[in-house]
């Protein structure tokens, strides 16, 4: 954008925060929209008494400890690889993190696909090949595809530890808690790809929310941002879908239908939210035999956070990250405390790569 149109889009915003009459919150759900938010530093378009929030849309920081605990668990049993996502390897657990467990002589690969995973799979069948299946309904159905692959090509050696979250549960947990006041939300590009726009209806009827979803380009964003704060003035809570070109009404119905085949919606545990219901995915009966739960008999014991971190706090939009006082202090990239410090979609992670650092005063914009 230019400088001109830099002026153009703060003004607009500014008539429109005068109009709201009182502070409003609003929360980005997805973590790559926070990570565009903080890299085209789009918080100093807003008025001063709009807030911008991040939620809890990262899916490492999400994941609760105790599938962390049990991955760890799983890949110091004598024949097993276990296959994760490359942010996952730093996030602590009780007893280190996978990349100390690797250290010590756990079978850890880093893959970038389920399908890598798979294949490691056939090309170790005297191993047992474990796939960390952690994020949001946008990589949910690569994990269901792997499994109904895996059945079709006679692949035994391989199975999942489920941990994949579904996000409107989420977003109506936050809702249910008072402490998080939230005004309305801008809603998940990717995951809206999958489940579709509608999906949000919930938010908007019962809850009195609006909802829009979005793009991630920084003019995406902020055009979505002025329609939430347009509604807001108007007291109005509609549902609106600014990401036509990629986001439809009913979602991707191939990947619905591939996740209702595999999957069984059930209760879930989210880190420091507690278990949320229908808000995860479990095998059904007759995938069951790709379970890693089953398969080595494993099972969650309770979460352990570090006492330092706010990771939970802050991925419920109770807490910005510079108000722990571990921020960019104990706590930096180099040695997290927690996953928000961790994941490149992490809240964390944002704040210290592009605002100020534990100073207390927000975050500054450090380019626009």
């Amino acid at each position: 954008m230019t400088g001109d149109t830099h002026s153009e889009v703060r003004s607009e915003l500014a008539r429109t925060g005068a109009r709201l009459g009182r502070d409003v919150r609003l929360m980005e759900v997805c973590g790559t929209h926070t990570v565009s938010i903080f890299r085209h530093g789009l918080r100093s378009f807003l008025p001063a008494n709009v807030r911008l929030i991040s939620g809890p849309g990262c899916p490492v920081c999400v994941t609760a400890q105790r599938h962390i605990d049990a991955a760890i668990d799983l890949g110091r049993i004598p024949g097993v690889i276990l296959t994760t996502y490359g942010d996952m390897l730093r996030v602590p657990g009780r007893g280190g993190s996978l990349e100390y467990a690797r250290a010590t002589g756990a079978d850890v690969r880093v893959v970038n696909s389920t399908w890598a995973a798979l294949r490691t799979a056939r090309e170790n069948p005297t191993q047992d090949v474990v796939f960390i299946a952690v994020g949001f309904e946008t990589t949910a159905p690569a994990t269901a595809a792997a499994i109904r692959q895996a059945r079709r090509n006679g692949i035994c050696n391989f199975s999942v530890l489920m941990a994949h979250k579904r996000v409107v549960p989420a977003m109506q947990a936050l809702l249910e808690d008072p402490e998080s006041r939230l005004d309305g939300f801008l809603c998940p590009g990717h995951v809206s790809v999958i489940i579709g726009s509608e999906a949000y209806r919930p938010i908007v009827e019962r809850y009195r929310r609006p909802c829009v979803v979005a793009g991630f380009e920084p003019e995406h964003i902020l055009a979505s941002l002025r329609v939430l704060l347009d509604q807001l003035a108007r007291k109005e809570a509609r549902l609106e879908n600014l990401y036509p070109q990629a986001v439809s009404a009913e979602g991707n119905e191939t990947a619905l239908h591939l996740l209702e085949e595999v999957f069984r919606v059930e209760d879930e545990p989210w880190r420091e939210l507690g278990v949320i219901p229908a808000s995860g995915y479990a095998l059904r009966p007759e995938y069951a035999e790709f379970d890693a739960f089953e398969r080595f008999d494993v099972e969650l014991g309770e979460d352990d956070v570090h006492p330092g971190c706010r990771c939970g706090e802050v991925i419920q939009g109770k807490a910005q990250p510079d108000e722990c006082a571990a921020f960019g202090r104990a706590c930096t990239p180099l040695n997290p405390l927690g996953p928000c410090m961790v994941s490149s979609e992490g809240t964390c992670s944002a704040w210290y790569k592009y605002g100020v650092r534990g100073s207390g005063a927000g975050v500054r914009v450090l380019s626009e």
